[in-house]
């Protein structure tokens, strides 16, 4: 596998995971501790990317519930 396709993996990967994290702080309130980490920099990022993951739980879950494939129960 070339450089690209594997950056394109660990993008994937990733952003699944603060998808999955995003998915976890929504339906049972547990999430990640920032403030655990001291570097105000990282911390900073560490936001970003859980902003990221709960945009697309957002998206996805909007697409989800405007499809006719999909009902609430």
């Amino acid at each position: 596998m070339t450089f690209i396709g594997k950056a394109i993996h660990v993008s994937i990967d990733l952003t699944l995971l603060s998808v999955c994290l995003a998915g976890i702080k929504r339906n049972t309130g547990l999430q990640f501790r920032v403030d655990k980490v001291e570097d105000t920099n990282v911390q900073r990022y560490i936001n970003k990317y859980l902003n990221f993951g709960e945009s697309i739980y957002d998206y996805s879950v909007a697409t989800c519930g405007s499809s006719s494939y999909f009902s609430r129960k």
